[in-house]
Formats: C-alpha cells, structure tokens, sequence
C-alpha cells in the first residue's frame, strides 16, 4: 500500500475536532481493545491530531507529529511506530527468519513462511480471511509489518500453498519514514 507513498500523494492536511477525536477513539478501541487501558495515552485530550488525506482515499492520522494510524475506507490501521508503542494489543502472526528479507523488501507472505518451524499462527479458532495483523519475526523483538490476511489463519494452516498475508506496511517503507514537516 506504501511502497511508492510520496509527498505528492498527499492532497490535504487538517486538524481534527475534539469529536471526532472521540470517535476515533472509540472506533481504535472496538477495534483493538486491548488499547482501552491507554487510549488517552496515545490521543490525549490536549494533543493535536491532524489528518492527512492522500491518494486512495487513505487516510493518515497524526498525533503530536507522529503518524500514528491511517484509514483506508472505514477501518482503521495502526502504524508500525504505533505497533512499536503498544506490541501486545493486535493479532499478531510470527514468520520464520527466511521470511525477513523479503518482507522488509515488501514482498507477500507465502503460507509455508507462516507454517514452517519458526513461525507461529494462533491456535483454533484463529483469525478470519482479510483479518488486519502484525508480523513479528523469529528471534525478534519489535514486528516488522502489517498485513492484511488473504485467507484464514485455518486454511494457511491446511492449504499451505499460495500467498497468506498481503502486505499493508513495513519496516523502512515510505510510511515509516514520513515526518510531517
């Protein structure tokens, strides 16, 4: 999704009302609530949140400067900085070591990178077909993308074959080195 994200695809920015601060708020926490216990934490009331819409009909959203979460149609997707912040409140899929390189080169993840020793899917009933998730590494501390799943953490596991996350978002990708300056 960010793989040729430059300044020219950005067509506005503005700052965003207190209520629809509010709403964004609610929408993160339905979304991801293992964010409630610090959602004033991440937007606090006195912070500024700015919108930046771009291309695509993405939407970015900044917090005091940082992207911190971008919406694309109505679902909104936290941002690795933002992943960084607060790692254990979003499913996360874990992808064997060979699996690095070619997802910080933004490549899909093929289902036997998901399914080999080293990786991790989550145990029954798992995550549904277009679920958004994180990637973490074998050995690693801090995850290293975001995905949206092509098919169901189930079928990776009995299919084996084809591609399993579509990419969204990884490390030293565009977005992640954006500033808002």
């Amino acid at each position: 999704m960010f793989k040729k994200f430059t300044r020219e695809d950005i067509h506005s920015r503005s700052n965003v009302k207190s209520s629809i601060q509010r709403t964004l708020k609610t929408k993160l926490v339905n979304q991801y609530p293992k964010l409630e216990p610090v959602i004033d934490e991440l937007i606090p009331k006195k912070g500024q949140v700015e919108v930046i819409k771009c291309e695509d009909k993405i939407q970015l959203y900044a917090i005091n400067g940082e992207v911190l979460f971008f919406q694309q149609f109505d679902e909104l997707i936290p941002s690795l900085k933002l992943v960084h912040k607060f790692p254990d409140a979003y499913p996360t899929v874990q992808v064997d070591r060979g699996a690095i390189k070619f997802v910080l080169s933004g490549a899909n993840i093929m289902c036997p990178g998901l399914t080999s020793p080293g990786a991790q899917l989550p145990d029954a009933p798992g995550f549904e077909k277009d679920s958004v998730v994180i990637i973490k590494a074998e050995n690693k501390e801090n995850a290293l993308a975001i995905g949206r799943l092509l098919m169901s953490t189930e079928d990776i596991k009995s299919i084996n074959k084809g591609h399993g996350v579509e990419l969204i978002h990884h490390l030293g990708d565009p977005l992640w080195n954006f500033s808002i300056e």
